[in-house]
């Protein structure tokens, strides 16, 4: 299996860690009778809760993007030093947003999310440079 394969695994080993997370400390906000009920009324979530479901719905918005580059790559046979290097550093970035996200710092925060994000734009350079060639 290639690196872009294995970091798609544990990325999405990551998301059911953050959606277990996120879920426990809402619980613990929100109470156990409003999480097993209908949830017809929003609850806003306040503090670590608000925080982590925050960072969880930014993961949801760059997750596909990081599945289609990995399939991008795995498909087109072009798997190489740059999209191996980006598929690790979006893996390791999004690991590190989350406790920078629950504990509230700001820039560090959005320095983790944009290397992350160049994780993703490395590994479609290595798509491009493989046609290019």
């Amino acid at each position: 299996m290639t690196t872009e394969l294995w970091m798609l695994f544990w990325t999405v080993i990551l998301a059911l860690g953050q959606i277990g997370l996120t879920s426990t400390v809402a619980k613990l906000q929100t109470g156990i009778p409003y999480s097993i009920g209908p949830r017809d009324e929003d609850v806003p979530l306040t503090g670590l809760a608000g925080r982590l479901d925050r960072a969880q719905r930014n993961f949801y918005e760059t997750f596909p993007l990081f599945a289609a580059a990995v399939v991008l790559v795995h498909l087109s046979g072009t798997s190489g030093y740059w999209s191996e290097l980006g598929a690790q550093v979006y893996f390791w970035g999004r690991l590190a947003y989350i406790p920078a996200y629950a504990a509230g710092i700001p820039w560090f925060r959005t320095i983790l999310w944009q290397i992350a994000s160049v994780g993703l734009v490395a590994m479609l350079v290595q798509v491009g440079l493989t046609f290019i060639a």
